[in-house]
């Protein structure tokens, strides 16, 4: 464990955690604010280390970035809520509109912006606690929140494991993820993303308005730029002209229906995790593959990244230097009843868990 710039905030200390595995040479850093993921350094097929996660080395980078979210535990309600509105036993609830008319990742003090409580177990673990108060960002229910962090050895390379686990004193609703903004070339190495292969397990996805708020239909990806069924590059189409869901977000931004029952599994420390996406990154041939209880994944092409902040090792995040596959729960969903419900009761927990594996190919 060191300090993290030795800074207070908030009246807690901020601190960055590393997680190691017994003899495989691969670590992550973490810190508790905003329970985020910092750096993930992956071996490449030259066997160099380089780090695979966007992320600043100074607490100072985060406070003062353009971007919020790189890296962090997302909550309360990952994505978008329409109007900062839902309506939960007869009651509405309103919150902040901090993305145009919504509300985005849990609000103006969301759980990125937090400092989280931490128990580090072992060497490969790490759990981070918070205590979501009754109406904080205008959500019913004193919320207990724990997120586990693990990296984990294996034959073929590594793995990082994320299990979230909540309770609520009220019914609540409830959606997280990790927004970490990965480029598998290594950030360090100053190249977009756009040549790296990408494969999601899923036949459909939510369109979406022009706020970005899904317009409840689920859509074939099939013979459109959607369509990741087999690997191909994440820039293959994402130029393609006139068409309104890639206008609307400059590019991806879009939440895909995972084919959890027909797709591979593997066991997890929660039950089993469904097979969700592969990518590979073109230049340093790491593989990332992603397996999660979560119904949705949410593909994010990096199309706000401007340039205008400077991350860990000197360089910028430049447009499309990254991307993001968050695993979660349909967007806008307390307003959308026919999509999987993320009501939480009080005699509920709530338990998730998304796995990161690491390896090479040729």
């Amino acid at each position: 464990m060191a300090e993290f710039s030795n800074e207070l905030l908030d009246g807690k200390r901020v601190q960055l955690y590393t997680l190691k595995t017994r003899s495989h040479p691969a670590y992550a850093t973490i810190t508790n604010y905003g329970a985020r993921l910092v750096s993930l350094y992956i071996p490449n097929k030259d066997d160099r280390l380089v780090n695979v996660v966007m992320g600043f080395d100074t607490l100072q980078g985060y406070l003062n970035s353009s971007e919020q979210y790189f890296g962090a535990t997302i909550g309360r309600f990952a994505n978008r809520i329409a109007d900062g509105k839902f309506s939960l036993d007869g009651q509405q609830y309103t919150l902040a509109q901090n993305n145009g008319p919504n509300c985005l990742h849990g609000g103006l003090k969301g759980f990125h912006s937090v400092v989280w409580d931490v128990e580090q177990p072992n060497e490969w673990t790490l759990v981070l606690t918070y205590l979501s108060p009754h109406m904080q960002e205008g959500f019913p229910g004193n919320l207990k929140v724990k997120v586990t962090y693990s990296l984990e050895e294996e034959s073929a390379g590594c793995g990082l494991a994320i299990n979230y686990e909540a309770t609520t004193d009220q019914n609540t609703v409830l959606n997280l993820t990790n927004h970490a903004f990965f480029n598998l070339n290594g950030v360090e190495s100053g190249t977009d993303v756009m040549k790296h292969c990408l494969e999601i397990y899923a036949d459909t996805y939510l369109p979406a308005n022009e706020n970005q708020i899904p317009t409840g239909e689920l859509s074939s990806v099939s013979g459109s730029p959607f369509d990741f069924t087999c690997s191909k590059a994440i820039g293959a189409s994402i130029n393609t002209e006139n068409n309104q869901q890639l206008q609307f977000a400059k590019g991806y931004d879009h939440n895909y229906i995972l084919n959890s029952i027909t797709a591979p599994s593997i066991p997890c420390s929660l039950g089993v995790c469904h097979l969700a996406a592969n990518a590979v990154g073109d230049l340093s041939g790491i593989q990332m593959t992603i397996y999660t209880q979560e119904p949705g994944i949410q593909l994010y092409s990096g199309n706000f990244l401007e340039g205008k902040n400077n991350l860990k090792g000197g360089v910028q995040d430049g447009h499309r230097t990254a991307f993001c596959l968050e695993t979660q729960h349909f967007p806008d969903s307390p307003n959308q009843p026919n999509f999987p419900s993320t009501e939480l009761k009080p005699e509920e927990l709530f338990k998730s868990c998304t796995i990161h594996k690491f390896s090479l190919v040729n």
